[in-house]
């Protein structure tokens, strides 16, 4: 089953189209979940109607998306339950300056989206809307046929990324391979989401909604979370940069199914051991990464305006990792864990190295994995780390569970020596160099050597003997983990 999302895109623009030529006024089409699809263009005195730009249908251009309070005024009106036109008046203190008119966009019974319209004067009649209703209809049974597909491809996935070694994996990848048809000889990569707030598929963004995504599935994240694999369609293997826009997509999705009122994510997150006391190095992401403005529904956008936004506006960048020794003693003494720190609401994500072809998506698939544990435990890295620059986190995250705490660091990792552990580990990070660690640490050089003496006292470890440091240093970097 080969499933063809532009063709799909296309067919919507030409229904959507449709409608608006149909009425003679622009028309919106967005999914259930108010994300955009297409615009039909009509030109028309409204364009250069100010009215006709209020804030819900600007901020729907420039951002593609409705927050949740606007979403829930306009499903008050019962759009979700309607099988036929629902009217909605203007109410300039909620950012509606013109009324809509919303088809329920629906297929067996089922409601997939919303065409919107602009209500003008004089208004549509019921004849004109009944015609509208029957292109809706088409709409609806379009966007089964792309779900279908669309959990088609998110089942091949799965099976490849879960399936063992051999031929089970040499089996899932030709099933994926013949699903995707000619997108699966090109250059690809895997982006790693974790924690994932749902375990449900319907939870989950519609690959459509993502840049350069060609399909995406939740997988199990330790023992009792989620995390959301999207496939990544790239135009050469040396520019990561579609699977990096995606990725931080993904985290805004993320953080606003944790914000979402009623939603039942799970807040927490990973939150992980809070490894060496949760005090090492690293400040913390800015807050509320990945935060960016969202769209309202029922915009009505018309013609070529619209037509830019629908090309993209690209995902505000995501906040990076506070730098300094200032800031990682804050960090230090608040005790923020390393997960809390990664990006907005625990989560982080991983990119994998990017490869041509399916044969290695197993691979991929661990790589962008390691980078978003890397990233959950050393903000410098996140909140979209990539397994290329993860350094040593690319060994470390490959070692098996066993192998999590060496017993060399245990005394160090209980809650009555955190500030040695924090100690040792900015002392190993600093080469050895008492007089850049005490400047690290804001602490007197001797106060520094005594305790760099109670390390070695507690773990038998010689700090002047390399294979020593590097085994201390590996098992604190390995706890956070």
């Amino acid at each position: 089953m080969a499933a063809d999302f532009k063709a799909f895109r296309g067919d919507y623009q030409e229904l959507v189209d449709e409608i608006s030529e149909l009425l003679g006024v622009p028309a919106t089409l967005e999914n259930r979940d108010f994300e955009l699809i297409a615009f039909g263009a009509y030109d028309s005195d409204d364009e250069l109607d100010p009215s006709a730009l209020d804030p819900v249908r600007t901020r729907s251009i420039l951002t593609r998306r409705s927050t949740a309070t606007v979403r829930a005024w306009f499903e008050g009106f019962g759009i979700t339950r309607a099988t036929g036109p629902v009217r909605i008046p203007p109410s300039p203190e909620a950012g509606v300056y013109r009324g809509r008119i919303c088809l329920p966009v629906r297929h067996r019974g089922v409601v997939l989206g919303y065409v919107w319209l602009l209500d003008g004067d004089p208004g549509l009649t019921d004849a004109q809307l009944a015609a509208a209703m029957e292109v809706a209809g088409r709409i609806g049974a379009l966007l089964a046929d792309e779900a279908e597909a669309g959990a088609g491809l998110s089942r091949e996935l799965r099976a490849v990324l879960t399936a063992e070694r051999g031929w089970q994996q040499d089996m899932a990848v030709a099933e994926l391979r013949t699903a995707l048809g000619p997108r699966a000889d090109g250059p690809l990569t895997l982006v790693c989401v974790a924690p994932w707030p749902s375990a449900d598929p319907e939870d989950a963004p519609a690959a459509r909604t993502i840049p350069h995504a060609t399909a995406l599935c939740t997988l199990p994240w330790g023992t009792s979370q989620q995390s959301l694999a999207l496939l990544v369609r790239l135009r050469t293997t040396e520019v990561s940069t579609p699977a990096l826009a995606a990725a931080t997509r993904l985290l805004k999705e993320a953080e606003g199914a944790h914000l979402a009122p009623g939603s039942g994510a799970r807040g927490g997150g990973a939150t992980g051991s809070g490894a060496v006391g949760g005090t090492g190095r690293g400040a913390g992401t800015a807050g509320g990464a990945a935060r960016g403005a969202e769209a309202a529904p029922g915009t009505g956008a018309t013609g070529g305006t619209a037509r830019g936004a629908q090309a993209g506006v690209g995902p505000a960048a995501m906040g990076k990792a506070a730098r300094g020794a200032g800031a990682r003693a804050a960090a230090a003494a608040a005790g923020v864990t390393g997960a809390a720190r990664a990006g907005g609401a625990g989560c982080a994500a991983g990119v994998g190295d990017p490869r041509v072809g399916l044969a290695e998506l197993g691979t991929v698939w661990q790589e962008a994995a390691a980078a978003t544990r890397a990233a959950l435990a050393e903000p410098r890295f996140g909140p979209v780390a990539q397994w290329a620059r993860i350094g040593p986190y690319r060994l470390l995250t490959a070692l098996p569970p066993e192998a999590a705490h060496d017993p060399v660091a245990g005394p160090l990792l209980s809650p009555a020596h955190r500030e040695l552990a924090r100690t040792a580990e900015v002392y190993l990070d600093c080469a050895g160099q008492a007089a850049r660690t005490a400047a690290e640490l804001g602490v007197h050089r001797q106060t520094l050597y005594y305790r760099l003496s109670r390390v070695e006292q507690l773990t038998g470890l010689d700090l002047d003997d390399g294979e020593d440091r590097l085994l201390l240093h590996m098992a604190l970097k390995r706890a956070r983990l």
